[in-house]
């Protein structure tokens, strides 16, 4: 009985601590799962800190990688756009590393002739020499003195040779010097003379171009200088006692009124913002009056009745002085800039921003008559008038004027060219072929009629410049043939009177020059 009793109480008791055992058992899987849960959320937690990490490290990348690709980019841009320029700042010492292996090379015209040379005398020592003297002395430039021209904006072509390497070494080796490339010029020589001569005596600027590609065919600036002997003249040609201004080149840096030449884009600044213009009449009496300013006409008389082609025929002050006072000053100062006018010349050698300032706020109707026969606060320079008329003789199409045509080596291998750049299109083919008729009759019965009977047909504008100080600056800007234009010429001939006595004959010498059948 007791061994029974003893039996059922082990039972008993073995009940309890299955029961321990079993909740224990769910507790534990319970445990399990919440550890199972907590290291699940452990490892999303994980991969999430992981990815975030990896982005960071790929944000980290594309930064540098981004940084890398602006820095090739301006490696790349400097080495193709400015290291020319920098090598050529008179700052670089490289230069005078280089002047120690090479001879400075020639400077040649597009006909062949030398410009500029450098001479080497027995006992070593290098000249440099200019065959015509003072004839392309603003335009070459000078060596001495400070470079300027051509001799300042090629210095580093003229300094590098690309003859063959070998010999170059050997050169080198031997320690003589390399022949340096040559620069050939767009300029004609036999051009340059004649314009030279023809503006001879006088103080002023006369320059050609060609308007379909830009290339400067002639640059003349009077008084100039002999670069042969800059080192015994610099002094005197500092003093510049009769203020003659010899070292400046007023071709491209010369400010003058543009007179009556400037009547073109009067014109076209009415045909724009006057849709009718072709019913545009006046009655020209001789003089216009605005608030006690009288604004007189080149003929006393008048013009009578003129439409807008016989003003700027008869190139018409009282005209066109109407004309401005009625046109939008903010709308004209717009064309003057689409024109180039406040901006530098898109063009390597030195020279000076042409201004307009005529607007809203700063003017009166007085201004704008001034402003639209070429007078007032207007200036210009020879090199842009010559743009702007090659403009009309392009169709509308301004191209960038240069003067380089190509770089070749001392045995005439090609080393680098140059091509005719679009600079910008000011105006539409409509318009350029419109004032172009009316600058036809200029020629043919208004103020230029000297040119009429040569071989080409000119189309032209002139002008008289007062500028307050004795005699009016004559102008003349131009082209021929009018059909088919080859070359466009701006004159300017200081204090000495009308576009028509001084300045259209010196552009007729130009022209012919240009056409005769030796030069063709």
């Amino acid at each position: 009985m007791r061994k029974n009793m003893n039996m059922d109480t082990v039972s008993d008791q073995k009940k309890p601590r299955a029961k321990r055992e079993n909740a224990e058992k769910k507790q534990n899987h319970r445990n399990e799962k919440k550890v199972y849960r907590n290291s699940g959320s452990s490892i999303r937690d994980r991969k999430l800190r992981q990815k975030d990490s990896k982005k960071s490290i790929y944000n980290v990348v594309y930064i540098f990688l981004g940084l890398f690709v602006l820095a090739m980019g301006y490696f790349t841009y400097f080495i193709v756009f400015r290291s020319n320029d920098v090598i050529n700042s008179t700052y670089n010492k490289r230069q005078s590393v280089l002047a120690e292996r090479i001879i400075r090379g020639k400077i040649l015209s597009a006909d062949g002739e030398t410009l500029a040379k450098t001479v080497v005398g027995e006992d070593g020592t290098e000249t440099r020499e200019y065959p015509y003297g003072e004839l392309f002395a603003h335009v070459v430039g000078r060596f001495a003195r400070g470079r300027a021209g051509l001799e300042d904006s090629e210095n580093i072509r003229l300094l590098t040779s690309n003859i063959n390497p070998i010999e170059q070494m050997y050169n080198d080796l031997i320690g003589e010097k390399s022949p340096g490339d040559n620069v050939v010029t767009t300029l004609n020589a036999r051009l340059q003379q004649v314009a030279y001569n023809a503006l001879k005596g006088y103080r002023g600027a006369v320059v050609a171009i060609e308007p379909k590609t830009g290339k400067i065919l002639a640059m003349v600036s009077l008084p100039s200088y002999d670069p042969n002997k800059i080192e015994e003249q610099w002094e005197t040609l500092l003093e510049d006692k009769e203020e003659k201004s010899p070292l400046l080149n007023r071709a491209a840096q010369g400010l003058y009124p543009p007179g009556s030449t400037f009547k073109i884009l009067t014109t076209l600044a009415y045909m724009r913002q006057n849709p009718s213009y072709d019913s545009y009449v006046y009655k020209c009496n001789g003089a216009i009056e605005e608030d006690g300013m009288v604004i007189h006409d080149n003929r006393s008389r008048g013009h009578g009745e003129v439409d807008l082609t016989r003003s700027l025929v008869k190139s018409c002050n009282t005209s066109y002085s109407n004309i401005g006072r009625s046109l939008d000053p903010d709308q004209f100062f717009a064309l003057a800039e689409e024109f180039s006018f406040n901006k530098y010349l898109p063009v390597t050698m030195a020279s000076n921003k042409s201004s307009f300032t005529l607007q809203k706020a700063n003017s009166n109707a007085k201004e704008a008559m001034q402003t639209a026969i070429g007078q007032g606060k207007t200036l210009i320079t020879p090199l842009h008038n010559a743009m702007i008329v090659s403009t009309i003789a392009n169709g509308g199409a301004m191209m960038k004027p240069y003067v380089v045509d190509y770089v070749e080596n001392t045995d005439g291998g090609i080393v680098k060219t140059y091509s005719p750049q679009l600079y910008s299109k000011p105006m539409t083919s409509e318009e350029a072929e419109y004032i172009g008729e009316m600058m036809r009759k200029v020629v043919t019965e208004g103020t230029a009629t000297k040119l009429k009977n040569m071989k080409a047909e000119a189309a032209g504008k002139t002008g008289s410049a007062d500028h307050g100080n004795g005699r009016a600056h004559s102008w003349f800007v131009g082209y021929a043939p009018y059909d088919n234009p080859e070359i466009a010429v701006s004159v300017v001939v200081e204090s000495v009177g009308t576009g028509s006595e001084y300045a259209v004959p010196i552009a007729r010498e130009v022209f012919e020059a240009y056409f005769n059948s030796e030069n063709k």
